[in-house]
């Protein structure tokens, strides 16, 4: 080895050499203001709540990729948005139910209630009567002439009750799992294939996005939306987030091939979409079973994309954890960084979220009562950017009712250390 004076001399010049060949390793924890600057950033033209923009811009610099700090899925940062008011506004599925009935795209079951285990008998026969027994089974009900059938299908779909106000369901089912009119929904589809569903909710689409904000439709006896819109901060927040290494995923209780529909609008691909998948039959045609979720086998709606198992779905698909454990909240490096939702059909996985719970306020008891209490200091919550709310009426009543247990009866919303939540006043709304 040499030593000395000239070994020295050689050694620096080493040194120098290298460095002009090999570049130095980025130290991101070193970065200023004029690196972080070049970071993915929201829009500046685009306006939130309070500091809502800034709270988010902290977990995609801190999660993305110009953290050195990068934890998680792979180490790709997972960010999970529901679908219906959240992503969009307005009901996309309502869109495309409307769109099907006005063009007779309905097929006439064989009986109404092997679409649905929970039908009442009195709602098969009102179905039966209203839709009547003309055409064959599998061709296409004249719901856009025949006002009843349209009135009692978006009845049952919207309040779950006839036009006379009785029960369309009955039964047991864990309603922290399903909804029998959500999971009734796919069901009318049955006989078509994903293709040709996806382009009625395209066709519907394109009509929603053409009409103005604010317009509605007449549909039988009933006024629904007739328009929607993409949320703009939404869409940049996805655009930003996916720039920055997140991996975002769509977590919706909306049919698959209606979601997949309006996804790509965003950036997300159907790999990245979760939604009520129906099982199809040899030809490719949708059934009226569902895939189960967490181990549980297939059924007609028993475990879809719903409040908790809106958590299995995205535990299965996006972290790769099977049986019951899929049920359960994991691990925080197998859980999403954010959680994005409006209502209580999302609080499991926006509660989920790591970094960030976003709720845009659509006044829905629980999720409120845990966004305005926010225990961990990451709930935030947003007036809907489009036609926000007013103010609600009273207090949400966290400290009675707030809470649907799985046997549908109403409780107390609990912290994760077993306190009850007091009742929380609405102070983030529109104007």
């Amino acid at each position: 080895m040499r030593t000395g004076p000239l070994a020295a001399v050689l050694g620096s010049l080493s040194v120098a050499v290298l460095a002009t060949i090999v570049p130095a390793t980025p130290t991101f924890a070193a970065e200023g203001p004029a690196e972080r600057h070049r970071c993915p950033r929201l829009s500046a033209d685009l306006e939130w709540h309070g500091t809502n923009k800034q709270q988010l811009q902290r977990v995609i610099d801190e999660r993305g990729n110009c953290s050195n700090s990068r934890t998680g899925h792979g180490d790709r940062p997972v960010a999970v948005f529901d679908w219906d008011n959240t992503v969009t506004k307005n009901d996309i599925t309502d869109l495309a139910i409307a769109w099907a009935l006005k063009h007779d795209k309905i097929l006439r079951p064989a009986n109404w209630s092997d679409s649905s285990p929970w039908m009442t008998e009195e709602a098969d026969r009102t179905l039966t009567e209203a839709c009547g027994t003309d055409v064959p089974v599998g061709a296409p009900l004249p719901t856009s002439t025949n006002t009843a059938c349209t009135d009692e299908i978006f009845s049952i779909r919207s309040e779950a009750t006839l036009m006379n106000g009785n029960d369309a369901f009955e039964g047991d089912w864990n309603s922290r799992r399903t909804l029998p009119e959500y999971a009734w929904v796919p069901q009318l589809f049955a006989g078509h294939t994903e293709a040709e569903v996806r382009s009625y909710a395209r066709k519907s689409r394109a009509e929603a996005l053409a009409a103005p904000v604010g317009a509605t439709q007449k549909l039988g006896s009933h006024t629904l939306h007739a328009y929607a819109r993409y949320n703009p901060q939404i869409k940049d927040l996805i655009r930003t987030l996916k720039r920055a290494g997140f991996e975002v995923w769509v977590d919706s209780a909306g049919s698959t091939p209606v979601t997949n529909a309006w996804t790509g609008g965003v950036g997300v691909d159907r790999k990245h979409t979760i939604a009520i998948r129906n099982v199809l039959d040899q030809q490719g045609r949708i059934t009226y079973t569902q895939e189960g979720c967490g181990g549980r086998p297939d059924s007609k709606g028993e475990d879809m994309p719903y409040i908790d198992g809106k958590r299995c779905w995205l535990n299965e698909k996006a972290f790769g954890i099977t049986g019951p454990d899929a049920w359960k909240k994991q691990p925080a490096d197998k859980r999403p960084a954010i959680g994005a939702g409006d209502a209580d059909t999302d609080v499991t996985i926006v509660g989920d979220a790591t970094d960030a719970h976003l709720i845009l306020n659509r006044n829905k008891n629980e999720v409120m009562c845990r966004g305005y209490d926010n225990a961990d200091g990451a709930w935030l919550v947003n007036p809907m950017f489009i036609e926000p709310l007013p103010r609600k009426d009273g207090a949400y009543p966290c400290s009675t009712t707030g809470y649907t247990h799985p046997d549908g009866t109403l409780g107390p919303v609990l912290r994760e250390d077993g306190t009850v939540i007091p009742d929380q006043q609405d102070t983030v709304f529109g104007s």
